[in-house]
C-alpha cells in the first residue's frame, strides 16, 4: 500500500517520503477506509517534529494524517454499524502515533467514524472533522450565544473560519480578527472583521458597543486581550494558549468523536456550515502541503487526495 510515511522526528520536510507498506490490519470495531480526502492540519506536521512527544507515544515508520474522508471497503468483527460501500468521514487520531491517513487505507474505529453526507464532496468531507470537530467544542463551550457577542481570535483559518460560522447559526453577533485581505471572507462567513495588532482591543470594544460576552482563541498570544475587552460574567477558550486556565478560560484539545462528526455533516448539509477548500495535493505532495501550513497564510483548508 502506497502512503506518506517519515522515519524520525525532524524539522526538516524532505523526511516525509511515498513507499509501499504494509496493509493495516483491521481491529475488531473498527473499519477500513479506501481513503478519498484527508485533510491537513497544523498538528500533522507539529507532531513530525516531535510537538506532542510528552503527549503521546510514537511508533515509527509513521503516516501521518488525522482527517479522512472515503469509502468502507472491509469491518472488522462485530461492527454491525457500518457496511462495505458506507461513504463516511472521521477524525482518526488514536492512541499511538504511527498509522494515520495520508495513505490509500486506513483503520479507523467506529466511535470516530461519521457517515458522509451527499451534499459534501470528498475534499470537503475530508477536510472538515478535526479542524471542525475543534471549532464545535470550543463553541460548544460558550454555552448559549444567542443574543449575545462573540469575539473569534484567528477567524480566516481553518479552525476559525468553522467557528464563525456556527456562532452565527447560534444566534450571536460574531466579531473576527483577521488580516485585511481576508476580512471579504470573514464577512461571507457571518462575521465582523477586524485586523490584528495594536489597537485591537479598542476597535473590538467599537464594534460590540462595549465588552464581549465570550471569546474563542485560535492562534494563541491574545490573552490580554481576551481579559481587556471580555464582561465580567464572561467565557473564554483557547485551542493555542493554555495559560488561559489560570484565568478563568479553558483549554480546548478535540477528541474523536463519531457523533460530533456527524453534528458537522449535518450543518454542513443544512447548509449552515461551509468548507472553503485552498488547495489540493496528491501524496507525493504532502511536503509541499506542509510548507503552505506552516506559511500561517492558507485561508481554509489543505487537503491531500491520493
Amino acid at each position: 500500500m502506497r502512503a506518506v510515511v517519515y522515519d524520525r522526528y525532524s524539522q526538516d520536510l524532505d523526511a516525509l517520503e511515498v513507499r509501499e507498506v504494509p496493509e493495516p490490519k483491521l481491529p475488531p470495531a473498527s473499519v477500513l477506509v479506501e481513503v478519498r480526502a484527508a485533510g491537513v492540519n497544523p498538528v500533522d506536521w507539529k507532531v513530525m517534529t516531535g510537538g506532542l512527544d510528552a503527549l503521546m507515544p510514537t511508533q515509527f515508520p509513521v503516516i501521518p494524517g488525522w482527517d479522512v474522508a472515503g469509502v468502507v471497503v472491509a469491518v472488522g468483527l462485530d461492527t454491525p454499524e457500518f457496511a462495505v460501500g458506507d461513504e463516511v468521514m472521521a477524525y482518526a487520531r488514536k492512541d499511538t502515533v504511527s498509522a494515520g491517513t495520508f495513505a490509500k487505507r486506513v483503520a479507523v474505529p467506529i466511535s470516530a467514524v461519521a457517515r458522509k453526507p451527499a451534499s459534501l464532496s470528498w475534499e470537503e468531507a475530508g477536510a472538515l472533522p478535526l479542524a471542525g470537530g475543534t471549532a464545535l467544542r470550543s463553541i460548544d463551550a460558550l454555552g448559549d450565544l444567542a443574543g449575545r457577542t462573540v469575539l473569534i481570535h484567528g477567524a480566516a483559518g481553518g479552525v476559525g473560519g468553522f467557528a464563525v460560522q456556527i456562532a452565527a447559526a447560534r444566534g450571536a453577533k460574531v466579531i473576527a480578527t483577521g488580516s485585511e485581505r481576508n476580512h471579504d471572507y470573514i464577512r461571507s462567513l457571518g462575521g465582523e472583521p477586524t485586523s490584528y495588532g495594536e489597537g485591537l482591543a479598542g476597535r473590538v470594544r467599537e464594534l460590540s458597543g462595549g465588552l464581549v460576552d465570550a471569546v474563542a482563541d485560535f492562534v494563541g498570544g491574545q490573552l490580554e486581550v481576551t481579559l481587556d475587552v471580555l464582561s465580567d460574567d464572561g467565557v473564554h477558550v483557547s485551542t493555542a494558549d493554555p495559560s488561559v486556565i489560570q484565568h478563568g478560560g479553558r483549554y480546548i484539545w478535540v477528541r474523536p468523536d463519531g457523533t460530533q462528526t456527524t453534528r458537522l455533516g449535518a450543518l454542513a448539509d443544512e447548509g449552515l456550515l461551509r468548507v472553503e477548500i485552498a488547495e489540493t495535493f496528491p501524496l507525493d505532495g504532502v511536503a509541499d502541503a506542509f510548507a503552505a501550513s506552516q506559511s500561517g497564510h492558507t485561508r481554509g483548508k489543505l487537503v491531500i487526495v491520493p
